[in-house]
């Protein structure tokens, strides 16, 4: 059995990341990031959004602080669970048990 996602759940939850991340420029950064708003708006797949949220980060920390960028950044973050490889939910494992 495969813990791979349909194809059409995992394209409804890269629209759901593409569309956070949209808002989030839009909202919260200045319009010179429009570099950063197409490599956003046309990245092939969930790794090439995964990797735009550090430029992210910092275009929001410019214009809003970098509270907020971190607020806004842990909701985005939070929508790649389970996407990227080794994203399956959180296995911490307690030192204290070897």
């Amino acid at each position: 059995m495969s813990n791979r996602k349909p194809a059409s759940s995992l394209d409804a939850r890269i629209h759901e990341i593409r569309t956070k991340m949209l808002d989030a420029l839009a909202n919260d950064c200045d319009p010179k990031h429009a570099g950063l708003e197409r490599r956003v708006r046309y990245a092939d797949d969930v790794q090439g959004l995964w990797y735009a949220r550090s430029d992210l980060m910092h275009a929001i920390s410019e214009s809003k602080g970098e509270s907020v960028a971190r607020q806004r950044m842990a909701e985005i973050t939070d929508l790649f669970k389970e996407l990227q490889p080794g994203g399956t939910p959180s296995s911490k494992i307690k030192l204290s048990q070897f």
